[in-house]
C-alpha cells in the first residue's frame, strides 16, 4: 500500500519556488535601484546639480517601490529592516536638499550612508552580492590611499590584498556582466599590478603614483557594475 505524502511536506515543497522567486526578485530589484544610486553617487563627485538631482530623484523612486514592499523572505525575520528601509530613505532626502542647495561635496559624503546601510543588511542576513565584493574593495583602497607610499613594504601587503579582493570580484561577475565588464575590470587590476610593482621594487615615488592613480579605473568600473 502506497504511503501518501504528508500534507504539511507537501505544502513546503510547492511553496519552495514561490519563496526562491521572491527572494530573486527583490534582489534584482534592489541591485537595480542600487544602479541608480551608483549613478548620484558618481554624479556627485564628478558631475553637476543637473546630473545629481536627476539621478537621485531615480533612486528616491527605485527605493520608494521597494519600501513599499513587504519584506521578502531573507529579510523577514531581520527586526532591522524596516529601520534600514527608513534610514535609506532619510539618507537620499538629505543628499536631494544638499544638492538643492549647491553643496555636491556635501551630498556625496552623505550618499555614502547608503552603501553602509545596505551593506549592513546583507551582512546581518548573510548575504554577499557582487556589490558586497566591490564594497569590500572600495573600503581596502580607501586605506591604501591614505597610506605612505615611502612604506613600501605595507603598501606592498595591501596590493596583495586587493589583488586578491579583486580575484573575487572576477570569480563572481554580476549577471549584467557583458564584453566592457572583463575591459573596466582589467583597467583596475592594471592599476593595483602598477602599484604592487613599484612597492616591490621599493619605489617612493612610482608607488605615489601608482596610489594616485587606483582610484579612476575603479570609478568607472563601480559606475558600470558596482
Amino acid at each position: 500500500m502506497r504511503r501518501s505524502m504528508p500534507a504539511l511536506l507537501v505544502a513546503l515543497l510547492l511553496a519552495l519556488p514561490a519563496t526562491a522567486g521572491e527572494v530573486r526578485d527583490f534582489e534584482a530589484r534592489l541591485r537595480t535601484a542600487y544602479g541608480d544610486y551608483r549613478a548620484a553617487l558618481f554624479a556627485t563627485n564628478t558631475g553637476g546639480n543637473t546630473e545629481s538631482a536627476a539621478a537621485l530623484d531615480r533612486f528616491a523612486k527605485a527605493w520608494s517601490a521597494l519600501a513599499a514592499l513587504p519584506a521578502p523572505p531573507q529579510y523577514v525575520d531581520d527586526a532591522a529592516f524596516p529601520d534600514t528601509m527608513k534610514k535609506v530613505t532619510a539618507i537620499a532626502e538629505n543628499a536631494s536638499a544638499q544638492v538643492a542647495g549647491g553643496d555636491l561635496a556635501k551630498a556625496h559624503a552623505t550618499l555614502e550612508g547608503i552603501r553602509d546601510e545596505i551593506g549592513d543588511l546583507h551582512l546581518r542576513n548573510d548575504i554577499y552580492s557582487f556589490s558586497d565584493r566591490m564594497n569590500a574593495y572600495h573600503a581596502r583602497m580607501e586605506k591604501v590611499l591614505g597610506m605612505d607610499a615611502a612604506d613600501t613594504i605595507a603598501v606592498r601587503e595591501e596590493a596583495a590584498v586587493l589583488e586578491y579582493l579583486l580575484s573575487d570580484i572576477k570569480a563572481h561577475p554580476p549577471k549584467e556582466a557583458d564584453g566592457n565588464f572583463e575591459a573596466l575590470l582589467g583597467a583596475v587590476e592594471t592599476s593595483v599590478a602598477k602599484l604592487r610593482g613599484a612597492a616591490t621594487n621599493n619605489d617612493a615615488a612610482a608607488t605615489k603614483a601608482a596610489i594616485g592613480g587606483l582610484k579612476a579605473p575603479y570609478s568607472k568600473f563601480f559606475l558600470t557594475f558596482g
